[in-house]
């Protein structure tokens, strides 16, 4: 049974009693603790949390904080989602927000909550890899609820990246296209996919959410190997049940398009026009943001693969990668 509480009533009134102190500094999207403490109160140790806190937990609960502080209510406003019980689902949401994740310095998987990381490198691959619409061939049922009675989704996501389109070089489908250009053109601007086709929008069943990858080559002085940084471009995003999936399975393709073209992953780059946290979800984030933090996992990706068409969700592994108790029953707007 999903989660249920009793904020159907004025969401406004329910984000007042959420409110962040005014008055605390954020820097480069880095908050400072010692105002984290003032409003959620101490958490195992400040003095601690600091230092062993990882990278992605802090751009997570300093995002969070800035949508429940400054983000606009869509209360009382036209709205698709629904809930299970019928009544519109509606939202705190920060327009334009960008965050920064140096992967070479840190993989970016939450410790406040365990990321699935074989999973949402499964739905990954699913897409950029096996190209496929339908959801027989996924590992998990997070694409139940917008599948017809044969599986498909409709033209969206993996069906627009096994489209085939003429280049001077040939015919090629996007994802053929990006790996031919990192290894022959490496310094191209031109290296991206696009899955918001208009023309194909009326058969998705979904409209796609994270939708552009645009990938772009640097060179470290003295370095040998060029370095594979990307933009990953979404229209729309639930922070609490999507954000860290996307970022890790982001994470995780731009390692991977790093080791079979012979590069160094750096910099993933993710860009949300629309990142929300639904009514409901409130109280579930509020709690999350307020756990303990850990040091990142280090992030393994077998070095024997050199192909991007044999990579395997059991090719990537998390190791050391200590977390909080995960979240159940987390109730999700159709």
């Amino acid at each position: 049974m999903c989660y249920h509480n009793n904020l159907d009533g004025n969401f406004a009134m329910q984000l007042l009693a959420h409110e962040v102190p005014t008055g605390q500094t954020c820097r480069r999207r880095h908050f400072i603790l010692s105002d984290f403490s003032t409003f959620f109160g101490t958490v195992g140790g400040i003095g601690d949390t600091e230092e062993r806190m990882s990278y992605a937990d802090r751009v997570f609960i300093d995002m969070c904080r800035d949508i429940i502080q400054n983000g606009t209510s869509t209360e009382g406003e036209k709205v698709r989602p629904k809930w299970e019980d019928g009544s519109s689902a509606y939202t705190i949401k920060r327009f334009g927000v960008v965050n920064r994740y140096d992967l070479s310095e840190e993989f970016p998987a939450l410790t406040l909550r365990r990321t699935a990381i074989k999973s949402c490198t499964d739905e990954m691959l699913w897409i950029w890899q096996r190209k496929s619409n339908n959801i027989h061939d996924l590992n998990s049922h997070i694409w139940d609820e917008w599948a017809d009675a044969d599986g498909s989704i409709g033209k969206a996501y993996g069906y627009q990246m096994g489209v085939k389109h003429r280049y001077r070089e040939g015919m090629m489908d996007q994802v053929d296209r990006v790996i031919y250009d990192l290894k022959n053109n490496p310094y191209s601007r031109r290296i991206m996919t696009n899955i918001y086709v208009h023309q194909d929008l009326h058969e998705m069943n979904l409209y796609p959410c994270a939708y552009s990858m645009t990938f772009n080559v640097t060179k470290k002085p003295d370095d040998d190997r060029l370095t594979l940084n990307a933009i990953l471009n979404q229209r729309s995003q639930d922070v609490l049940t999507a954000n860290n999936w996307n970022v890790c399975q982001y994470a995780v393709l731009l390692h991977m398009m790093a080791q079979v073209c012979g590069m160094r992953a750096g910099e993933l780059v993710h860009v949300i026009a629309d990142a929300h946290i639904y009514d409901r979800h409130i109280p579930l984030v509020q709690e999350l943001i307020a756990r303990e933090s850990h040091p990142a996992p280090t992030f393994w990706l077998n070095p024997d693969v050199k192909d991007f068409y044999e990579f395997t969700r059991d090719d990537v592994k998390l190791i050391n990668y200590e977390t909080g108790p995960q979240i159940t029953d987390i109730p999700v707007a159709v």
